[in-house]
């Protein structure tokens, strides 16, 4: 169930109301009694990098020293 606080509770209450958020409790922030804005926790951010996905499809040659040409070419010389 949502909790509903006005404007001046939510201000003096600020850090108080942060931490029911993010524990779950949803908030609803309201201003002349009508529903304004919502404090809800965020969503864990999802990790899009897998370790060893690559494994079988890089060779050593992939880990060789870049030829002074194309260094000199990244630097701008």
């Amino acid at each position: 169930m949502s909790l509903v606080v006005n404007v001046h509770e939510a201000k003096t209450h600020f850090s108080r109301l942060l931490e029911q958020a993010h524990a779950g409790q949803e908030i609803i922030v309201a201003k002349a009694g009508k529903p304004y804005a919502r404090l809800v926790p965020l969503a864990p951010a999802e990790s899009s990098r897998r370790p060893g996905r690559l494994a079988g499809r890089v060779g050593d040659a992939f880990f060789e020293p870049l030829p002074d040409a194309e260094l000199d070419a990244w630097e701008g010389r």
